[in-house]
């Protein structure tokens, strides 16, 4: 079993930059494809960027330019940088690992969420 937790969430004003971190339970950093996905409130589900183990991303286009999604395998940290943050980004941002390229990715672990707020 592969626990996820994410940090880095809170308040920020529109225009700001977060960075989020992702740990994991156990060293899957050099398996796994991780990714990040995000909910706003009654909206679906939706993927925000993944990484393969080899270090290939991809970020969705509607966030291409401001997010940028990043991992350090020696450390088992999983990173989403975001910039030039709107209030449509409010959401809880989950990590996950699973399966995937640098086309597609399907994600089979997932953390418990840290919610981002983009408010002023």
């Amino acid at each position: 079993q592969v626990q996820l937790v994410e940090s880095g969430g809170g308040l920020v004003q529109p225009g700001g930059s977060l960075r989020l971190s992702c740990t994991a339970s156990r060293n899957i950093f050099n398996i796994y494809t991780m990714g990040w996905y995000r909910q706003a409130p009654e909206k679906q589900r939706e993927r925000v960027a993944h990484i393969t183990s080899g270090g290939k991303s991809k970020v969705v286009d509607s966030m291409k330019g401001r997010f940028t999604i990043s991992r350090d395998n020696a450390k088992n940290i999983l990173y989403l940088q975001m910039n030039s943050l709107k209030p449509e980004d409010t959401a809880v941002y989950y990590c996950n690992a699973g399966s995937g390229d640098s086309n597609w990715y399907v994600p089979n672990y997932w953390g418990q969420g840290t919610q981002v707020t983009v408010s002023s």
